[in-house]
């Protein structure tokens, strides 16, 4: 029996429906999948994928060998990719999610830099607001905001991501700054869409903390899209630091209620839990921390 090509075999079921796809895509013989799915599942002791006249699907077993097999499958690549780093040059390819504004501000810069110094690594960079599944999306690395519930995965501790209030001076002299939380009842609002679906702004103060119903004028799900509402005067905006502290320094937007703010996410790098990870993940990993810790030091 050979083990992993039976595992290939059944994850190709899966993914492509039947075993004459799946053959299809191994080059080999419809019968040959069947085999292998059955040598798995004496193996395993269960039943794998319910077979009928008409369609193919998993067991309870099936999803959750499933799951196992995705991992079995990334960790035999990143092993046949150890002989190429024997002489500890750093080579391969980096596939690796963030949250857009994240990406945009703070993940592109460091990877570029090390792809500067990494001739021999490639990168692909997806940015997206929502959670991805390393596994079965095929991801090395993933920047993550919020709390952590992947099993399994290494979490690797970020700087923690940071929100604040702010509008335009136009806006503010048409329509006056808030000096209260409460105040922002009475005022135009734009919202991030994916955050809550109640309206409801948390911030901390110094008289602890404020749960502020709000009614948006716009709720939108681009960071980008709500800082050009804000610059244009339209109301107060409650987003990362991260998107609008350049335009705060350079007077095109003002804080808003500057002691009060919501309270500091988590943020976390994941990885997959393969030991050791390839060259360019632990390369790409050290540098990315180090960046961090100087960029903390420089403030």
């Amino acid at each position: 029996m050979d083990y992993i090509k039976c595992v290939e075999s059944f994850v190709r079921t899966v993914t492509t429906g039947s075993f004459t796809a799946a053959a299809e895509a191994l080059g080999i013989t419809p019968a040959m999948v069947g085999k292998h799915v059955r040598e798995l599942e004496i193996r395993t002791g269960c039943q794998l994928i319910h077979r009928t006249t008409r369609r193919q699907g998993l067991t309870e077993a099936g999803q959750r060998f499933y799951q196992y097999a995705l991992q079995i499958l990334a960790a035999v690549r990143e092993a046949d990719g150890l002989a190429n780093h024997l002489n500890d040059s750093v080579t391969g390819r980096l596939r690796i999610s963030a949250p857009v504004t994240y990406g945009h501000h703070v993940l592109t810069p460091i990877l570029s830099c090390f792809l500067q110094q990494h001739p021999g690594v490639d990168a692909e960079m997806v940015l997206s607001d929502r959670k991805v599944d390393l596994i079965e999306e095929r991801f090395q690395l993933a920047v993550r905001i919020g709390s952590i519930n992947d099993d399994g995965m290494i979490a690797l501790p970020l700087p923690p991501y940071r929100m604040l209030l702010a509008a335009s001076p136009a806006y503010l002299q048409r329509h006056g700054s808030p000096s209260t939380p409460d105040e922002l009842k009475q005022h135009h609002c734009i919202s991030f869409s994916q955050w809550r679906s109640d309206h409801r702004w948390h911030l901390q103060g110094p008289e602890g903390q404020h749960e502020v119903p709000v009614t948006p004028r716009l709720m939108v799900d681009s960071g980008e899209a709500i800082r050009q509402a804000a610059l244009s005067g339209l109301g107060i905006v409650l987003h990362s630091t991260l998107t609008l502290q350049r335009d705060i320094d350079e007077g095109r937007l003002c804080r808003v209620l500057a002691e009060y703010a919501p309270p500091e996410r988590p943020m976390h790098l994941l990885r997959l839990p393969v030991r050791p990870p390839l060259p360019a993940v632990s390369s790409f990993i050290d540098f990315f921390l180090n960046a961090l810790r100087q960029e903390s030091g420089a403030r």
